[in-house]
């Protein structure tokens, strides 16, 4: 009876072994979470990246058929929807039938005609203003 009752008490962990395991994976989490971190922010504006491009490519396709590109009141739903005195579209442009927005849930800026091409594609990055560095960023179909 008597062993018994040592291994029910032997069966658990102690306080200390608790607080050790809890202080490594504090340690883990502190070395780990800002590389997860710095990676999420990266991929966001890689994401923009590429949609800026694939929305390039589509205003390129939205060209050859019109022969001009989208005004700057068309806008990038010219993509998805026809506007008035474009008998030669042939739309839509874009896969989803709808115009993405940034990683960020905000609006690409489309201006027709641009200042650094045909046209100015871009995102200004987390915070939608001009200028910023890392998240804040601005994507710019230009560069």
């Amino acid at each position: 009876m008597n062993s018994m009752k040592n291994r029910i008490q032997s069966a658990g962990f102690t306080l200390v072994e608790l607080l050790v395991v809890l202080a490594i994976l504090g340690l883990l989490i502190g070395l780990v979470g800002p590389q997860v971190l710095k990676q999420l922010s990266s991929a966001k504006t890689d994401t923009a990246k590429l949609q800026i491009a694939d929305l390039g490519a589509a205003l390129d396709l939205f060209y050859l058929d019109n022969s001009r590109y989208p005004s700057a009141d068309e806008g990038l739903q010219a993509l998805v929807q026809a506007p008035t005195d474009t008998p030669r579209w042939n739309g839509p442009y874009l896969k989803k039938n709808t115009v993405p927005k940034d990683p960020w849930n905000l609006e690409y800026h489309y201006a027709f005609p641009g200042e650094n091409g045909a046209y100015d594609l871009y995102s200004w990055g987390a915070d939608n203003s001009p200028g910023g560095e890392k998240d804040d960023a601005d994507i710019l179909s230009w560069e």
